[in-house]
């Protein structure tokens, strides 16, 4: 399966997660488009149009929904893949926004996903695990 991996990559740790994450996704055979490969020495203009181009490629999103507020480019990159094509959100962090209801983060993103993996404190190996079950799910799926 194609994939297009949305997540917050400014800092090393994130990065580090990310790439560790789609290594274990392109070793199970999948193809993986991470923006944090495509995107360096681009301006603003370019990285959009780079990222647009890859969530259109890609059979399916997986979005990384950590930190106290999901990143707000990972938000667009779901918003955009909405209704095209399903949905991987993933989130390890055990923050919960306030004032949001009781859901870990905004309403819009945890509705719009197709698969919504809420893995707090889980160790990569699990969350691994977990996104590789769902991409299944996703396969066995009818179109």
């Amino acid at each position: 399966m194609k994939l297009y991996f949305a997540g917050p990559l400014f800092s090393a740790a994130e990065r580090s997660w990310n790439v560790e994450l789609t290594a274990a996704l392109r070793d199970a055979g999948h193809e993986v488009f991470l923006p944090q490969e495509q995107e360096p020495g681009k301006d603003a203009a370019g990285i959009l149009s780079t990222d647009v181009g890859g969530i259109d490629w890609a059979d399916a999103l997986v979005a990384i929904m950590d930190g106290p507020d999901p990143d707000s480019g990972t938000a667009w990159e779901c918003g955009y893949a909405f209704g095209k094509k399903p949905i991987v959100l993933v989130r390890t962090d055990f923050r919960a926004q306030s004032g949001n209801g009781g859901a870990p983060y905004n309403a819009m993103l945890t509705e719009s996903a197709t698969f919504r993996l809420d893995l707090p404190f889980a160790l990569m190996a699990r969350v691994i695990a977990e996104v590789l079950d769902a991409l299944g799910r996703l396969e066995e799926k009818p179109r």
